[in-house]
């Protein structure tokens, strides 16, 4: 099929989708129907005839402004419009029950042929939580996973920024149509997603989100990944929802432990006792999956990371008297016997060295880098 012809086919395919998206078997029916006819060649107008009579023997009223809009979006360098059953729509999601029929793709698209391990977590993260799922999402991607999140604040922004600045293989998963971006303060984000990593969604182009749309995004996040780590989660998290529709999708779930008396670290700890690995590493991801190879995605040209930096006997002291949650000044002080003007300017050698930086009322905290 030539790229106008099929064009045609996918901007009926999305007005079939835009009016059936919440009924899975007609919407089949239909993109079958439209496959079959383009395949023996009938006019745009027969076959938009025959879709009015199929789409009304539903009682779904067909939406032919629609059409245009996909014609323009597809026009659009990087958009691709991934249908159930072609050999793009990516392999593992279609295992999952009622696989989404459509996806609106937006960047590398290659990226859903890669291993893919989705990293979700709280809206609300702690500096800790962030700083955790950054490292770990750098180094995964490091690695040669893929790095699948929601686009959401907190831990999702976080392994999406850690992926980006490791190889760029990221894909984010939309819970609203791939041409409005949620919330609004990650626009800068999803650009640069859209850029070296992946935008995705199956909603309709111009879909807006709602509190049905994202846990019904989650099981597309966990379907596209062999496994799902979660950093940080309440008991009532939407990442629970996520981990638990990996685990009935007969995915790995790993969980990053955390403080007792967090009320983040409870979701995270409840999954561990429920089987979740417990993840402190990199390490522990990749050991559950013997037979991935470690490789750089091809076509990636980015250079490699430098070396950390190595430290003197005090600067090592207070970087690791320093958390992954902000500690004040005085207590640094306290912690490390050095003096105050001692700790001051060795702060400010590591705050240039990337390796703490300073928080909101004068504390410190730790970033993810590691030191030698």
């Amino acid at each position: 099929m030539d790229k106008g012809l099929d064009i045609e086919r996918l901007a009926l395919i999305a007005v079939a989708h835009a009016a059936l998206q919440g009924r899975h078997e007609p919407l089949l029916r239909l993109i079958y129907l439209i496959n079959r006819n383009c395949l023996e060649g009938k006019s745009v107008e027969a076959q938009s005839r025959e879709l009015q009579r199929e789409a009304g023997s539903f009682g779904q009223p067909l939406d032919w402004t629609v059409r245009e809009r996909c014609e323009r979006w597809l026009a659009t360098s990087g958009n691709r419009l991934l249908v159930f059953g072609d050999q793009a729509y990516p392999s593992l999601l279609q295992e999952i029950p009622k696989p989404p029929p459509v996806l609106f793709a937006s960047g590398r698209s290659e990226l859903l042929l890669a291993t893919q391990i989705a990293v979700v977590g709280s809206r609300r993260a702690t500096s800790a939580g962030r700083e955790n799922a950054y490292a770990l999402a750098r180094g995964l991607a490091d690695a040669g996973l893929v790095v699948t999140s929601g686009l959401a604040s907190g831990i999702d922004s976080a392994a999406h920024r850690g992926a980006l600045d490791a190889t760029g293989a990221t894909v984010a998963v939309f819970g609203c149509g791939i041409d409005r971006i949620y919330p609004s303060t990650n626009r800068d984000l999803a650009l640069e997603i859209a850029a070296d990593g992946l935008l995705l969604s199956e909603f309709p182009l111009g879909y807006a989100p709602t509190k049905y749309s994202f846990p019904q995004r989650n099981r597309v996040i966990s379907g596209l990944a062999v496994g799902t780590l979660v950093v940080e989660a309440a008991q009532t998290s939407g990442s629970l929802i996520t981990a638990l529709q990996a685990l009935e999708q007969g995915r790995e779930v790993f969980a990053v432990p955390g403080p007792i008396r967090s009320a983040l670290s409870k979701g995270c700890h409840a999954l561990i006792r429920q089987g979740a690995v417990l993840t402190e590493t990199v390490e522990d991801v990749l050991q559950e999956f013997p037979g991935f190879e470690r490789t750089k995605l091809s076509g990636d040209s980015r250079p490699e990371s430098p070396a950390p930096p190595s430290l003197a006997a005090r600067e090592a002291h207070i970087l690791e008297s320093c958390d992954f949650e902000p500690i004040a000044f005085d207590q640094l002080v306290d912690k490390t016997g050095l003096t105050a003007p001692e700790v001051s300017s060795i702060l400010v050698g590591l705050e240039m060295k990337g390796l703490v930086r300073s928080d909101r009322g004068g504390a410190f905290v730790r970033t993810g880098r590691a030191h030698s």
